[in-house]
């Protein structure tokens, strides 16, 4: 059981202890904490709620709202929804903010609250640690009866965001329709099912629908990865259909299977997209620093510049808006496009790989040939209270000092125009990530069983 409260909100696991895990009196006082911030930061009263499908759910989307309420704020409750909708909502509404009631792709017995701000964009470091303080200091003053908040309920925000998306002056919503493409969906039993079939459709696809009920009862592990994809794989071939599409609970991250029931790969997904998007609008492209080398090719072939920004959505829009990027994201599937809003948008990204698809003509498998092959290994190692990361980093940094080092989040290596290793100090777990990537799999793993030994020596050490 666990409990993580950090800069950009509060998760864990439900039940138990308080402190020790998500329990009632957790989710009162951080959303207390986090609607007095808002009510202090924005001087705005109001708070868009929205949640994914999960089996907690409902019962923490009413701690959310009431204590809301009782600190004197109005609601906008879209209850079941995405995290884009959310982000989307939140400047439609004119509020001060928004909570994202998801636990993204953890398993069921989890639930968090993501806390947005005015624009829609997760909250910075600086915001969660002054709402982090407020949490532990519990100096809330709560509103008197008169001045309690109220609550609106809009649930044609689904529909709203995607006249927007279809509204997307690159979406070729024309094009996708007369190709008529054939859809496999995977919703894992989250608001993907009531999300995608309409944006789909819309779109002239037909759409078949695998784990379409938004209980919560995930029919398999809910994070879009290949070993949890084998149905929607099979189903794919079945069907003779051009394409998979996978989400994850709360729909900000996109996975692919092509029609031969192949994956596309994750990684790839931002890459697709943003070879799409560069064809049209030359600019500058971001990814996080543990990300595939294969946006930069992109994004260098097409005349921009490629930046590397430190793990977290929040630190990639950060660096987005530095660069004035054209897009950017995560190599997890997480789609960011400046042109519809600074988060990470499954519901997106799938209108711009089918624009891409009827601008390329040709198949998934066929467009995803075109890119630079290239393998990550994604590795860890467990940390013990006598493990100095830094000491680890720096010692590092000195045996790799002939190599293009990067600092900006932990120790990234980058041995040629092929191979990088990054290590960082996880922000959720006591472990050290390590991701390499290479243009084979063997030579990516390889990297990473280097790296570990000589880490191994220096705790030996």
């Amino acid at each position: 059981m666990a409990l993580i409260k950090s800069i950009s909100g509060i998760r864990g696991t439900i039940g138990g202890f308080a402190g020790d895990n998500l329990t009632p009196q957790d989710i009162v006082e951080c959303t207390a904490a986090f609607g007095y911030w808002v009510i202090h930061h924005s001087g705005n009263p109001k708070i868009v709620v929205g949640r994914d499908a999960r089996i907690s759910g409902d019962m923490v989307k009413g701690l959310v709202i009431n204590t809301l309420r009782g600190v004197g704020i109005d609601v906008v409750d879209l209850d079941l929804s995405t995290t884009p909708t959310v982000e989307f909502a939140v400047p439609e509404e004119k509020a001060g903010a928004g909570i994202i009631i998801t636990a993204s792709h953890n398993p069921k017995e989890w639930n968090a609250l993501k806390f947005v701000n005015e624009k829609g964009e997760f909250i910075s470091k600086k915001d969660g640690e002054e709402v982090l303080k407020l949490i532990s200091d519990a100096a809330i003053e709560y509103a008197g009866v008169d001045r309690l908040g109220k609550v609106e309920v809009k649930s044609d925000y689904i529909q709203k965001h995607i006249d927007h998306i279809l509204g997307l002056p690159l979406v070729d919503t024309e094009g996708v329709r007369n190709r008529k493409f054939k859809v496999v969906v995977d919703a894992v039993n989250s608001t993907g099912a009531i999300s995608l079939p309409p944006l789909l459709e819309q779109l002239g696809c037909e759409v078949t629908l695998l784990n379409g009920e938004p209980t919560g009862h995930f029919a398999h592990n809910p994070e879009p990865l290949p070993e949890n994809l084998t149905e929607l794989s099979k189903t794919v071939v079945e069907l003779n259909a051009d394409l998979g599409i996978s989400v994850d609970p709360d729909v900000d991250r996109l996975a692919l299977v092509c029609e031969d029931g192949e994956m596309f790969g994750e990684e790839y997904t931002l890459v697709a997209v943003a070879d799409y998007i560069l064809k049209h609008k030359k600019g500058n492209t971001v990814s996080n620093l543990s990300s595939t080398r294969a946006l930069k090719d992109i994004t260098e072939k097409h005349g921009g510049t490629y930046h590397g920004a430190a793990v977290g959505e929040v630190n990639v829009v950060t660096k987005m808006k530095e660069v004035n990027a054209v897009i950017g994201g995560e190599g997890n599937g997480g789609v960011i496009y400046p042109g519809s809003h600074y988060g990470r948008d499954a519901l997106v990204g799938i209108a711009f790989v089918l624009s891409h698809l009827v601008d390329f003509g040709k198949s998934l498998s066929y467009l995803k040939s075109t890119y630079p092959s290239y393998h990550i290994s994604k590795n860890k190692i467990q940390l013990t209270p006598e493990i100095d990361v830094d000491f680890i980093l720096a010692e590092l940094e000195k045996k790799y000092s002939d190599k293009e080092l990067n600092t900006v989040d932990g120790l990234k290596i980058i041995l040629d125009d092929t191979n990088w290793i990054h290590l960082r100090k996880s922000n959720t777990e006591p472990i050290i990530r390590i991701y390499s990537e290479s243009v084979s799999k063997v030579i990516a793993d390889n990297l990473a069983e280097k790296i570990k030994m000589d880490i191994n020596e220096l705790i030996k050490n």
